[in-house]
């Protein structure tokens, strides 16, 4: 093994810019592309889970009505439950952030909500706001009002007299200096701010509180801090707790009895039952943290006890009981709880509960109910934390990573989430109650990160955890092997990363790759590993690089905890061509190529356009072109936001930028390549996924179905063309059959219409473990994710506007105004026109392989891309509907299939030149499987059409009825009649029941509650039921109902037609008699 001598000289590694290679970009045609924004609404489907939760960080209780109140979630969302959390509705899905700090209601107002976005701890998988938001209407919408720049907001603080004056705590960026940094006050509701306590570009205010009894007085602590991919610095000197007695006019610091160290972040409260109690947690240097209390309004403190949170840049968040002012809550791993002012502090109970508390409120009439928001979502108690009950609806799981396997016929989705283990479940499931938090399965526990999935083997699954940890999960035992790589120097420390890349090789699915610093390789599925690299790191000596303008000591508060080991592997690929092709990117900024399985390395040039020592977050080797390989990379946590995207065509001597018009505020995670069209691929961004057809030139949000999210990480399940989604807060999403995106949006647009290529079929039954479909009885709380629409699904684009004559009459009179012209009214002929068109359709007409008519589907008639599913179904044998909503029929037997479009215009049908042929496949799931599918279709349709017979009688019974009454009416009315008719009517009327009796069974023996022979609608509806539920093979208990359903049935049809003749004859004597209009009996000519 050879080591270039530039791989261990750390003296080089900070400053590589003159190795720095130009990025060419994407070279221009003069031919404009189609936009291909035509598929943007093709829908993704969330798939959960909500077995496991996600960072809460605050809430927002109505004070009159606490079962309704908003959750905050760190970068999930904004929330809100009407019902305590019986039901949940996301109410801020569109807006440009998805991470919030702080939720605070208005207290005169339960209809005004303020948001402020970006989360406030310092974590290393912090998201970024863009500012403060305001809702006036409980949450439906939402403005920005401000502070922009803040990024990340502490707390928000209405005056309770006055709801125009609102303070924000901005912790300001985390990443860099500057932005809106401080105590911002408005006094007119959000349209002008003022910065009231402003410190410095590196230090904001991170905790305020006012004195409960005068809201003039505030308290806020300053908060410096900051955080880069290689440390964390979490305090400083500008870290100290101020007080205001003038509403934010004027400041002093109030210290005296703190600590008189650096100071880090501190958390405030004051006791709502006595505002002269304040007290504060402080994080500081040298081992001085602690708890203080205050009993004269902060003028002086002492110090209660050394206790202080186990990370105070995760937790640090205070709350006193609202009715004793010496019990006093603290968020942190464990809720802890003091019930003597700070003094002693235990834990307050989490018993079948996640740890890592965030947001706690405590209900002011009954202080033993509380609910808290931490890691793992939200938890209810009733008895002060002895026990809790966990609301399992919220699809929050933040996922680093996604995996698919191959397993058939529904392959399973996996991966990692921040502090909710790695865990899977399949992409679908058979029932109707979609995907439930019982098919979730846990591989292993602890923050989880990359997980590979044998791909011959789906019950051979390889899971990570912080920090290198890894395992050998066996699905089918449910047994788990660790199998950390030990470091083959044992003087050398591994600095595997807090999310380490791990690969198994697409030429050897007992070849596992694992990276910290070094790359080690498994040949025997992790029993054996050897290092086959050095140092493929910088291995920079982070302790030496400025942070905030200075090089920190080592007894700078909190420096380099909650930090990943800096010099590590992030990005790892092989090329599926060429085995031993491998290539490395580190969270440094470093890229490196083996082309013989580790033997000899060669660092990649540096692409000019990405900033050095730029965090290298994805690396994927072409499909298609083994010198081909795409670089993602990510410079958020120096204060850069903006996407980068590279791709080398020479095993990375160069690199072409294929950002292209990707948004310049959203960093860039995850790029996966289809395996058809090279030129089609997905990139995976800090506020959402994106597409491009050309290879990078335009990209396209992908934003139906899909809330703004992080997007992590992107694969593809290649046998179904589905995309797979890592969403950090918002659980997995799937793009089920993203293969019409590989069809150009310049070929689409040229043509009337395009009929996608569909997709293989599986045909199942349906069933419905839960007793019935969807929640069943489990109440509105019970979640589930929804299954993919069952069947065939035909995906099309239509080019016709198909506008209306009122809607192209509209446009027309629109540009006369515009134009100052008069606008004339109508004729009566055009107006009779407009009302009297039809609306256009579209029909998809399925065929066999024989051509037989099948199905056919209407669509309403619109322009732009669209989906619509058959059921793998013939028509029903209902009675039709004016609705035109038909039921289904038997299952078609498995085989060949087409589809075509046509479209139907003022009445006539006028085909489209597109058809597509698939393959409907049954699954094998059966124990009682079929040997004949057609002979059980044959005797299916024969059933059905008795069935159509049947229930068409029974319908036609009923019209009979009322014929008969009106009938019986008529008689007496029609003077001219003779009288005698009345015995007619009686005897019909008798016959009629009698028929009633045969068909529906004998209502004289059940209605008096006795066993009465089966009926023949008995013996009918039985069998179908029988049959829909099931593709087994045709029993004799079938044959044999179908039999006396008709033989019954030609009993009833004789009678029930002699009946109806009868029945004519008496309307037409009552007509000839002159009698008035009968309901269904032509009426007169009217000659007279």
């Amino acid at each position: 093994m050879k080591l270039l001598p530039s791989l261990v000289a750390a003296a080089v590694a900070i400053s590589l810019s003159g190795c720095a290679i130009a990025a060419k970009p994407v070279k221009k045609s003069d031919e404009k592309p189609a936009d291909a924004a035509i598929y943007s609404g093709i829908k993704l489907r969330n798939m959960g889970p909500a077995v496991t939760g996600g960072r809460v960080s605050d809430f927002a209780f109505n004070p009159a009505n606490p079962s309704q109140y908003f959750v905050a979630t760190a970068s999930g969302g904004m929330w809100k439950t009407d019902n305590a959390g019986v039901t949940w509705q996301a109410v801020a899905d569109s807006m440009p952030s998805y991470s919030y700090g702080d939720v605070t209601m208005d207290p005169n107002n339960s209809n005004v909500i303020w948001a402020g976005t970006g989360e406030n701890n310092s974590q290393r998988s912090v998201s970024y706001g863009d500012g403060v938001y305001k809702s006036v209407d409980g949450g439906k919408s939402w403005n920005n009002v401000g502070l922009k720049n803040s990024e990340h907001i502490g707390e928000i603080l209405i005056d309770p007299r006055n709801s125009d004056v609102v303070y924000v705590a901005s912790q300001g960026p985390l990443w860099s200096k500057g932005g809106d940094r401080g105590l911002f006050k408005t006094t007119d509701g959000g349209k002008t701010w003022e910065n009231v306590l402003e410190i410095s570009e590196h230090t904001g205010v991170s905790d305020i509180a006012f004195d409960p009894q005068n809201p003039d007085v505030i308290y806020a602590s300053s908060y410096q801090r900051r955080r880069h991919v290689w440390t964390l610095i979490n305090g400083g000197p500008e870290s100290t707790i101020y007080k205001s007695t003038d509403a934010g006019k004027t400041w002093k610091k109030i210290n005296k009895g703190l600590p008189s160290v650096d100071l880090g972040r501190i958390g405030i409260d004051v006791a709502p039952t006595d505002g002269n109690i304040v007290y504060a947690i402080v994080e500081a240097a040298e081992g001085k943290s602690g708890f203080y209390r205050s009993t004269d309004g902060g003028e002086s403190w002492h110090k209660q006890s050394s206790y202080v949170s186990g990370s105070p840049q995760y937790y640090q968040e205070i709350v006193v009981d609202p009715k004793n002012p010496h019990r006093v809550y603290s968020l942190d791993t464990y809720l802890m709880v003091s019930e003597d002012g700070g003094k002693k502090f235990t834990r307050a109970g989490e018993a079948h509960k996640h740890v890592d508390n965030h947001a706690l409120w405590i209900n002011p009439d009954n202080t033993n109910h509380l609910i808290i928001g931490s890691d793992g979502g939200v938890y209810e108690s009733w008895d002060r934390a002895k026990n809790w009950t966990f609301k399992d609806n919220m699809s929050l799981t933040q996922f680093y990573k996604v995996t698919v396997d191959n397993d058939f016929p529904f392959y399973n989705v996996f991966g990692g989430t921040q502090d909710n283990a790695s865990l899977g479940a399949p992409h679908r499931t058979t029932n109707t109650s979609g995907i439930q938090n019982s098919d979730w399965l846990f591989t292993q526990f602890g923050d989880g990160f990359k997980t590979e999935i044998d791909p011959k083997n789906p019950n051979i699954i390889y899971s990570q955890y912080q920090y290198g940890g890894l395992a050998r999960y066996d699905k089918q035992s449910g047994e788990r092997v660790q199998m950390q790589p030990v470091s083959p120097d044992p003087k050398v420390a591994q600095r595997f990363n807090w999310n380490s890349p791990l690969l198994i090789s697409p030429h050897n699915n007992k070849r596992i790759y694992y990276g910290s610093q070094t790359l080690f390789q498994s040949d025997n599925r992790g029993d054996d590993w050897r290092a086959i690299s050095g140092d493929l790191s910088r291995n920079i000596d982070r302790n030496k690089l400025k942070v905030m303008d200075k090089v920190w000591g080592v007894d700078t508060v909190a420096k380099n905890t909650s930090t990943s080991f800096y010099g590590a592997l992030i990005a790892l690929t092989e090329s599926p061509i060429q085995a031993g092709l491998l290539y490395t990117g580190s969270d440094d900024g470093v890229m490196h190529v083996t082309k013989n399985g580790g033997e000899n390395w060669n660092k990649l040039a540096w692409p000019s356009k990405v900033p050095e020592n730029s965090y290298v977050s994805d690396m994927e080797a072409s499909l298609f072109d083994k010198d081909t390989i795409f670089a993602v990379f990510d410079n958020h946590k120096r204060g850069d936001f903006k996407p980068y995207v590279m791709r080398s065509d020479n095993n990375g001597k160069s690199w072409t930028n294929i950002t292209g018009n990707l948004p310049v505020r959203g960093s860039t995670y995850a790029i996966a390549q289809d395996h058809e069209n090279k030129d089609l691929l997905f990139v995976g961004t800090e506020f959402g996924v994106f597409f491009t057809q050309n290879g990078g030139k335009n990209w396209v949000q992908l934003k139906s179905g899909i809330p703004t999210i992080a997007v992590r990480d992107v694969v593809i399940q290649r046998r179904e063309s589905d995309l797979a989604l890592a969403t950090f807060g918002r659980g997995f999403y799937i793009l089920d059959d993203y293969s019409p995106l590989r069809k150009s949006a310049k070929e689409v647009k040229a043509q009337d219409a395009t009929l996608f290529p569909v997709r293989r079929a599986f045909q199942f039954v349906e069933h419905s473990p839960l007793g019935l479909p969807g929640k069943a009885m489990r109440g509105a709380d019970f979640y589930f994710a929804d299954n993919p629409e069952y069947g065939a699904t035909f995906s099309y684009y239509i080019n016709d506007e198909f506008k209306s004559l009122k809607s192209q009459r509209k446009a027309k009179e629109k540009q006369l105004r515009k134009d100052d012209k008069p606008v004339y009214y109508p004729s009566w002929d055009e107006l009779k026109e407009e009302d009297f068109e039809q609306k256009s359709q579209l029909i998809f007409t399925v065929r066999d392989n024989e051509d037989n008519l099948v199905r056919r589907i209407v669509a309403p008639a619109k322009k732009g891309f669209n989906r619509i599913n058959w059921d793998l179904r013939y028509p029903g044998f209902s009675p039709v509907k004016a609705t035109g909503k038909a039921d289904s029929g038997p299952f078609v037997v498995p085989g060949t299939y087409s589809v075509s479009v046509s479209k139907v215009v003022n009445g006539v049908e006028t085909q489209y030149d597109q058809k597509q042929s698939f393959e409907v496949v049954n699954i094998d799931n059966r124990t009682f499987a079929s040997t004949d599918r057609k002979a059980d279709l044959e005797f299916d349709m024969k059933a059905g059409r008795l069935y159509q017979a049947i229930t068409g009688a029974t319908r036609y019974l009923g019209e009979l009825e009322k014929r008969i009454k009106h009938v019986k009416a008529a008689t007496t009315e029609t003077l001219a009649l003779d009288q005698s008719t009345l015995k007619t009517v009686h005897d019909m009327q008798r016959e009629l029941n009698e028929i009633k009796l045969l068909l529906n069974g004998n209502s004289v023996i059940s209605k008096r509650a006795e066993p009465a022979p089966t009926s023949v609608t008995g013996y009918i509806y039985y069998l179908q039921w029988s049959r829909s539920e099931s593709t087994s093979p045709v029993n004799g208990q079938q044959k044999l109902r179908f039999e006396r359903a008709s033989e019954g049935y030609g009993e009833v049809y004789t009678r029930m037609k002699r009946l109806a003749d009868n029945l004519t004859q008496a309307e037409q004597a009552i007509a000839q008699a002159g009698g008035n209009w009968l309901p269904g009996t032509l009426p007169s000519n009217g000659a007279f």
